[in-house]
């Protein structure tokens, strides 16, 4: 069998995705990313996996309530034990061809076992230049949580609840 390292699921929004604005809840957004990103994380690892990091989500544009959704979500980098995963979301209206892209995050997963443990999963070693660009790009995201934690320790020691 050969692992693919991209996944996608297509689907309409249906009316219980609405907000008060009329337009699908941004958490529903957010859930069928986590969805789409875990099964290509589990795809990958072919072994169980836990979200340990949603970054950098950004809504470009609102999704209407019964577009054609497609969700492409596919390995842009690996660590040990973890999977670096980007997240596409697109819509389009029945009556067009072409999907316009309203939101995108990276969604990072590590692979454990029965116990919780994390496990080594296999690397990805990208082949094309946009896929290398991506590997950089998740290897920038690293770095950047690593500035952001060692900022934000001290709020997180000792926090005293008012």
């Amino acid at each position: 069998m050969t692992v693919s390292n991209k996944i996608t699921f297509q689907f309409i929004s249906e009316p219980t995705d609405v907000n008060f604005g009329g337009k699908v809840h941004g958490g529903i957004v957010m859930k069928w990313i986590d969805q789409t990103a875990y099964t290509c994380a589990r795809s990958w690892a072919e072994n169980y996996c836990v979200t340990v990091y949603v970054g950098g989500i950004r809504f470009y544009k609102p999704i209407s309530i019964g577009e054609v959704i497609k969700i492409n979500a596919y390995v842009i980098y690996t660590g040990n034990t973890s999977i670096h995963i980007a997240v596409d979301v697109y819509s389009r209206d029945f009556k067009e061809q072409q999907f316009e892209k309203k939101t995108h995050c990276v969604i990072v997963f590590v692979s454990v076992d029965e116990a919780g443990n994390p496990i080594p999963v296999k690397k990805w070693n990208p082949q094309t230049e946009t896929e290398k660009q991506l590997a950089e790009y998740a290897k920038k995201l690293v770095d950047l949580r690593e500035q952001i934690n060692n900022e934000m320790k001290p709020f997180f020691d000792g926090i005293i609840d008012e």
